[in-house]
């Protein structure tokens, strides 16, 4: 009697390193849309998308700012008016947008647990979700800011141009940054708890309720250890100022790019097959 063969499953040893690039852009690519249904689902859970957690998305920045407003204005004694206000505005909505990509994205993989464990897929997909909702989110204060740019008076012109590559850049930068914290997240559970406060710390370090040029001389090499910081400049000079940003602070910010993009990307991809273990 002939035996029957039997299917066989061979189980490879886990390898370190980098899964191959190639197979692995083309079923991110392929699956591209699963990230969109993934943040809209999310949104729709939060009820971000009706209409009061569309009020509220923008309340929440122009509320801040008028608080923020009203301490450097009154108590400090700053001239200030609505100009004032919407340059504070300007710049918490540039921080408002890297701040939802790192906050969102940093449980994304712990959040996408049950996913993890019950389906194959490219792991980079969870925290791009959380980079699209932020993109979304973002997209309605870019409006807002229009209409109160043109409202207050604010130059317009063709350096407005400069904010497409600006906010390429910064999207670099805060999605290199959203990995790190990510990986981050699934071996040091607190991080999550951790980061509101760190954000916090970081408004206060960069452009936001002050201008790049208020910086002490000596103190203005050290901002440049701030991803953030030149870049949210760059917003500034062109939206409140009317100018083309400064060379240096774009160079500056297209290196942090590469550098956190880059190291994010890296490790992300090298650890993203100990996700299922560790969650």
């Amino acid at each position: 009697m002939t035996e029957v063969q039997r299917p066989t499953s061979v189980f490879a040893p886990y390898r370190a390193g980098l899964p191959p690039i190639r197979p692995y852009a083309s079923a991110l690519w392929t699956r591209r849309r699963f990230a969109f249904e993934m943040a809209r689902s999310g949104r729709r859970a939060r009820h971000v998308d009706s209409l009061f957690g569309q009020v509220w998305n923008l309340l929440n920045p122009l509320l801040l700012a008028l608080v923020y407003w009203f301490l450097i204005t009154i108590i400090r004694g700053s001239s200030g008016g609505i100009d004032g206000i919407v340059a504070l505005i300007s710049g918490l909505f540039a921080f408002f947008y890297s701040r939802e990509v790192m906050a969102s994205g940093a449980g994304s993989v712990v959040g996408g647990g049950g996913l993890l464990l019950n389906s194959a897929f490219p792991r980079l997909l969870l925290p791009l979700s959380a980079l699209f909702n932020a993109m979304m989110s973002h997209r309605a204060q870019l409006i807002v800011l229009a209409v109160l740019v043109v409202a207050v008076g604010f130059p317009i012109g063709p350096h407005l141009l400069w904010l497409v590559p600006i906010l390429v850049i910064q999207t670099a930068i805060s999605t290199g940054l959203m990995l790190l914290l990510a990986v981050l997240t699934v071996y040091f559970r607190d991080t999550s708890s951790l980061l509101s406060y760190v954000l916090r710390i970081w408004l206060y370090l960069s452009p936001v309720l002050y201008r790049p040029s208020e910086v002490p001389s000596g103190a203005r090499p050290w901002t440049h250890l701030n991803p953030l910081f030149d870049i949210i400049g760059a917003w500034q000079r062109v939206v409140v100022d009317g100018l083309a940003p400064q060379a240096t602070d774009l160079l500056v910010s297209v290196g942090w790019s590469v550098v956190v993009l880059t190291t994010g990307v890296v490790l992300f991809l090298s650890k993203e097959r100990e996700f299922a273990v560790r969650i």
